[in-house]
């Protein structure tokens, strides 16, 4: 008789703790498909982004890093492409802050408009960004040689900044903010950046950063976390 009314007991905690397990596997399922949902990869931390170009408000829940090169073509169609629609969507509305950091996969000129865009940052930093789409706006749609000149940054520089043009050409010669670009450099190293444009949302680099779609999911899953 006794041993009955153990078995009973047993069995009446059993039909308790059953729909507990339930929802328990329930919510493990919905996490692992809302992982196996994410349209990128989990990267150790988020890249670092203090002293770097940075437009959207400070405290946004989402943060996104742009590696790019100016000579690449791809990072030039993100711009006119997908930042514009990121730019309505989110950073506008204060949801998302968007950083650039130089990539210099294609070496003396990368690295040229790297030291100008670093000099514009540091000493016209409102005007940056204006710099930055003039810049990639004068990229040849054809390669047709090097274009990537003194000539060329200065008169994007002039078109669009308040900064002493003569210093800036002092500037670039001497190579003054190669600092800055080699701590841009060793986030890229830092993070594996293997191509151009490659974007990571809060700590997840897309696997498809050309895709606004999968961007899109991306960002609302965050927010929803945050």
């Amino acid at each position: 008789m006794k041993s009955r009314k153990n078995q009973s007991s047993t069995n009446m905690k059993f039909l308790i703790a059953l729909p507990l397990i339930i929802i328990a596997l329930i919510s493990l399922l919905i996490i692992v498909n809302k992982e196996s949902q994410k349209p990128g990869s989990d990267m150790a931390s988020h890249p670092s982004i203090e002293n770097q170009p940075t437009i959207g408000e400070a405290d946004a829940p989402v943060s996104i890093v742009e590696f790019g090169d100016f000579l690449c073509p791809a990072c030039k169609s993100w711009g006119e492409y997908i930042y514009p629609e990121l730019k309505k969507d989110y950073i506008d509305k204060g949801l998302v802050k968007l950083s650039y950091v130089n990539v210099l996969f294609h070496g003396e000129e990368s690295i040229l408009a790297s030291l100008a865009a670093e000099v514009v940052y540091k000493n016209d930093p409102q005007a940056y960004w204006d710099f930055h789409k003039k810049l990639f706006s004068e990229q040849p749609v054809e390669h047709v040689g090097q274009w990537v000149t003194i000539e060329k940054i200065l008169e994007v520089a002039e078109a669009t900044t308040n900064i002493d043009l003569q210093q800036l050409e002092n500037d670039l010669i001497e190579k003054s903010t190669m600092d800055e670009v080699d701590i841009d450099d060793k986030l890229v190293k830092e993070y594996k950046v293997e191509m151009t444009p490659s974007v990571i949302i809060n700590g997840v680099m897309m696997d498809n950063p050309m895709d606004y779609g999968e961007i899109k999911k991306l960002i609302e899953q965050q927010l929803e976390d945050n």
